[in-house]
Formats: structure tokens, C-alpha cells, sequence
């Protein structure tokens, strides 16, 4: 019988837990999350655990990425959650209390529970890992670009120069990061394929296909459109307590930096790409707000992204309102 060992991630440490033959939990809590505490849980796994052990958890920006490239090195079958599924199994079975370690046992739980769901995980190629470190650093100095900005309209004039020399310093960094960011796409075949099908979808430019690239990695090895969405946090959640039944809003657990990087292509293609037009226009016709038909365009616009990937040809407006 496998065996099933639920991690849950925090920045600096990390509990873990797993189930007995008795339906009790063993748990360990507080290993740093570097090499040292590394070394504890291999300890650990050669004592209570054995050969085709599943190591689950959930992706955790990137907390989780140093301990799951250790376990895959280790020989161990490593999955990767998107935190929605545990958030939604942990409401179905009433947990009441959140705390890190009671995180770990939900996730062994859960493993234990859909066994035949867990895909096993890979490290992901070398051009895609740089390619994530170059787009969320150029959002980083963009971020850090729109602060001096503020300060400089409120400063007084002894500071100006020494703020503007800042922002300056600043640009030059965005355009090496932007050029770095083109020629790492542009070097891996993969990489700029991919690029290629994004960007013929109308309301894609270069700029997002190049978050999409870094945050997704390889579309097809989500299972379904549907799984992108929900990954990206953009799948709808009913809110309902009781009799009473509200308004269905997005779950806002997954890629966070997805979902941002999205919103400006959702108004985008709104007005300029047919197909999500068309889906506007209906939701529109139905008094949907604003927001929720962006939101609506930017659920498409994944699919329309997993569609070109999969089939490997540009996209095509009227295969896409055929279908």
C-alpha cells in the first residue's frame, strides 16, 4: 500500500503529516525550509515511510520548489496541489481549525482519499525556471518604478535628483530584463513555439504571453482547460450559507500574478477579439457586471491558450465560434 505524506509549505519552514494504519496521524512540524531541515525529512522518510511514497503539497509561489526538487532527487514521487483543491476538500470535510499542521494532515488526508488523481511532478527545464525569475523580477522593478514615481511627485527638491538617478537606474534594469526575458524564449524552441501560437490569439501580445509562459509552464500538462483557470484562481465559487444563495465570485487561490497580468488582456480582447466579444456580448445582454465579464474573458482566453498549445495551429476565430 502507498504511502502518502501531506507537506504544507510556509517561507521559512514546513509541517509534515501522514496517516497510519489506524486512521491516526503521524506529524513532524517546524523544519526549516532549507537544506538542514532537508536532511531531517529524508531522516524521516527512511523511517516511516518506504519506496513509492507519494511527497504531496500544495504550490506555494515558490516555497515549495527547493523541497520538491529534493524529494523528486530522492526518488520519491512528488505532487504539486493547487492550494484551491485542498481549500475546497477541507470545507467539504468541516475543518474548523487552520493551523500549519492541521494543513499537512488535510493534505495527507486528501491524498490518501484521490490516490488515483495525483499526477507525479517533474522539475521543469532550466530555460523555463529562468524564464519565471526573469518575468516576476521585471513586475518587481515595475513595482519599484510606480513607488519612486509617487515619491517623487511629493518631494521636496533636495531629494528629486537623488529619486530621479533612482528611477533612471530602475528603466535601464527593465529594458535588460525585457531583453533577457525575449532571448530566453527566443532560445528555447519550446519556449518560443509556444509564444508563437499565444500571441495569435487577439488581446495576447508579447508581454503576456511571456507571464503565461513563466506561470503555467507547458499548458498540456494541466489535464483540462479547466484545471488552467483554476490554477490561476479565476474559477467561479457560488457563495452559499443556508437558504440564502449569493453572487458567484472567483475562488482568487492559485496565481495571483496570473490573474493581475491578465485583467488588462481581458478588457483587451473584449473589444478586440471575436470570440471573446461574442461572450461579452451574451453576458452582457444577461445584466452581468462589469467585472464579472472581464473575468468571464479572462477564463476564455486560458482556454483559447490551451487550445492553440494543443493543437499546435495559430488561432482561428471561426474555428473557435464553430466549436
Amino acid at each position: 500500500m502507498s504511502i502518502f505524506v501531506g507537506v504544507d509549505v510556509a517561507k521559512r519552514s514546513f509541517d509534515i503529516a501522514t496517516t497510519l494504519t489506524n486512521g491516526k496521524k503521524r506529524t513532524k512540524a517546524k523544519l526549516p525550509n532549507d537544506s538542514a531541515g532537508f536532511a531531517q525529512f529524508s531522516d524521516w522518510l527512511e523511517r516511516h515511510a518506504g519506496p513509492g511514497t507519494w511527497i504531496v503539497m500544495e504550490a506555494t509561489g515558490t516555497y515549495h520548489e527547493a523541497l520538491a526538487e529534493h524529494c523528486h532527487d530522492q526518488g520519491y514521487r512528488v505532487c504539486i496541489l493547487n492550494p484551491a483543491v485542498i481549500a475546497k476538500f477541507a470545507d467539504v470535510e468541516l475543518r474548523r481549525v487552520k493551523t500549519d499542521r492541521a494543513d499537512a494532515k488535510v493534505i495527507a488526508a486528501y491524498s490518501q482519499q484521490n490516490a488515483d488523481s495525483l499526477r507525479q511532478w517533474e522539475p521543469e527545464p532550466p530555460a523555463q525556471r529562468r524564464l519565471r525569475a526573469l518575468v516576476r523580477r521585471l513586475d518587481d522593478l515595475k513595482e519599484m518604478r510606480q513607488m519612486e514615481q509617487n515619491r517623487l511627485d511629493v518631494a521636496q527638491d533636495a531629494v528629486k535628483q537623488s529619486i530621479q538617478d533612482v528611477i533612471g537606474h530602475i528603466i535601464k534594469e527593465l529594458e535588460k530584463t525585457r531583453k533577457a526575458i525575449e532571448q530566453t524564449i527566443d532560445d528555447d524552441p519550446d519556449l518560443r513555439g509556444r509564444r508563437d501560437l499565444i500571441t495569435s490569439i487577439d488581446g495576447l501580445g508579447e508581454t503576456t504571453a511571456a507571464l503565461l509562459l513563466a506561470e503555467l509552464g507547458d499548458p498540456l500538462k494541466y489535464q483540462s482547460p479547466s484545471a488552467i483557470v483554476a490554477f490561476s484562481g479565476l474559477n467561479p465559487v457560488m457563495q452559499q450559507s443556508g437558504e440564502f444563495t449569493g453572487q458567484s465570485t472567483i475562488s482568487r487561490t492559485g496565481a495571483s500574478r496570473l490573474r493581475a497580468g491578465l485583467w488588462m488582456s481581458g478588457t483587451v480582447s473584449i473589444r478586440h477579439n471575436p470570440v471573446v466579444k461574442a461572450l461579452a456580448e451574451r453576458l452582457s445582454s444577461r445584466h452581468k457586471a462589469y467585472k464579472q465579464i472581464v473575468c468571464a474573458a479572462m477564463r476564455k482566453l486560458l482556454h483559447l491558450v490551451y487550445g492553440v498549445v494543443k493543437s499546435g495551429k495559430p488561432f482561428d476565430p471561426q474555428i473557435a465560434l464553430a466549436g
